[in-house]
């Protein structure tokens, strides 16, 4: 619940302000419109604004939650339920603060006599462009279940593809992590505890026990100076990835990168490939299927051999000689594409583009996945045998030499 500051016509004509408490703005004024009051503006109090704003980011809508509800709402037009109903049962059903809140405001403005596109539109960082422009498309052809179920299609493929990703890097993440916390806690508090003896020692030690000894000198001493260069060169990363060029290049170094650059490949030319079928298949445009395309590229190499390829089509060329000439798309795509250009299947061909893709995709991240496992564990054995070695050593050496003496 937020509170809403609102301006109103009183009987004398004059303008008054109030505030109320309700859900959202377009419920705040269904209700003031419901009550007979002659709203001029309603906005969200500062504060409001401030701890909704702060609240959305930790309550994002997760692909999940949309595309459990593209599917529920799926079944429900194809079962002739108008769309108000279907919005209010499934808001009902929600389980997601965030996603029943954008019901909310979906159901509002459908209810004021606004189509379920510019409903959608209006939660754009929920419904992606590809979403509001699929309903777009299927409300002008009266097809809303059948492109709502295509669209369910869609995100659970790529909510299962992103599972898998994640599964994949899970383990090598949670292994570097407690890798660093190992590291940490023998540097700031295990060498600490050795220094005073192997310093009243004369026997020479080992270089690797004086590195480690150096090295936790240093950090105890100088902390803040290699956590101010982590944190300069994170911000100064993140500063040129804002930019074009530096999106653009750090994009396609990405795609340079042995193995993971392969993946991310593969998973693009998929992305590509199902959201095109999925767009065209909907009887939209192929210009603003390829604008569509290209925003949901993820990588600006790419995208920007879509548009180069938007720009070509719409002077006359055929959709695969730009891909083909860009270097960029794989020469399997472009072959399908020309087929189904010559065919009149281009939904069809893509649709088959796809799923090869996708089996490639799950292929590559098992072969990832079981190449890092064996890497992580060896990188791991290889940092606790050198910290053993450096500790262990110059310990046998002293005992050697008390036994001597």
């Amino acid at each position: 619940m937020a509170t809403f500051v609102y301006q109103y016509l009183d009987e004398a004509g004059g303008i008054r302000s109030a505030r109320m408490d309700a859900e959202t703005e377009e419920s705040a004024l269904a209700r003031l419109r419901e009550a007979g009051y002659r709203v001029v503006g309603v906005r969200r109090s500062a504060a409001g604004a401030f701890l909704s704003g702060f609240g959305r980011r930790l309550t994002k809508v997760r692909l999940r939650d949309v595309a459990i509800f593209t599917r529920q709402f799926a079944v429900m037009i194809g079962a002739g339920v108008p769309v108000l109903r279907c919005l209010e049962t499934i808001q009902s059903a929600t389980r997601s603060p965030r996603l029943t809140e954008v019901i909310e405001g979906v159901k509002n403005d459908v209810r004021t006599g606004q189509s379920l596109t510019d409903a959608l539109y209006r939660h754009r960082p929920v419904f992606s462009d590809l979403y509001v422009n699929m309903v777009r498309a299927a409300e002008l052809g009266g097809i809303l279940d059948i492109v709502l179920n295509r669209l369910a299609a869609y995100l659970e493929k790529e909510m299962e593809i992103n599972g898998k990703i994640k599964s994949a890097l899970t383990y090598p993440a949670v292994v570097f992590v407690f890798s660093i916390m190992a590291v940490c806690f023998i540097v700031f508090y295990v060498m600490p505890q050795f220094q005073p003896v192997f310093k009243d020692w004369e026997t020479p030690l080992p270089w690797t026990t004086r590195f480690l000894l150096n090295s936790s000198s240093f950090l105890l001493r100088y902390w803040y100076i290699p956590l101010s260069v982590i944190v300069g060169l994170f911000v100064a990363l993140r500063v040129y990835a804002s930019t074009q060029t530096g999106r653009y290049n750090i994009d396609a170094l990405k795609l340079r990168v042995p193995v993971f650059g392969t993946l991310l490949r593969k998973i693009s030319v998929a992305r590509f490939a199902r959201t095109f079928a999925t767009l065209i298949a909907s009887g939209m445009p192929v210009l603003r299927v390829l604008e569509i395309v290209a925003d949901t590229a993820g990588n600006k190499v790419i995208q920007s051999a879509i548009l180069k390829a938007r720009n070509s089509v719409q002077e006359g060329q055929r959709i695969s000689d730009p891909l083909a000439a860009s270097g960029v798309f794989p020469v399997l795509l472009t072959q399908m594409v020309s087929v189904g250009e010559e065919t009149g299947q281009l939904d069809t061909m893509l649709e088959k583009v796809s799923d090869f893709y996708d089996r490639e995709v799950d292929d590559a991240v098992a072969s990832l996945t079981a190449m890092i496992e064996p890497i992580m564990i060896i990188g791991l054995g290889a940092i606790v045998a050198f910290i053993a070695l450096s500790v262990i050593t110059p310990i046998y050496d002293i005992a050697s030499a008390a036994i001597k003496g």
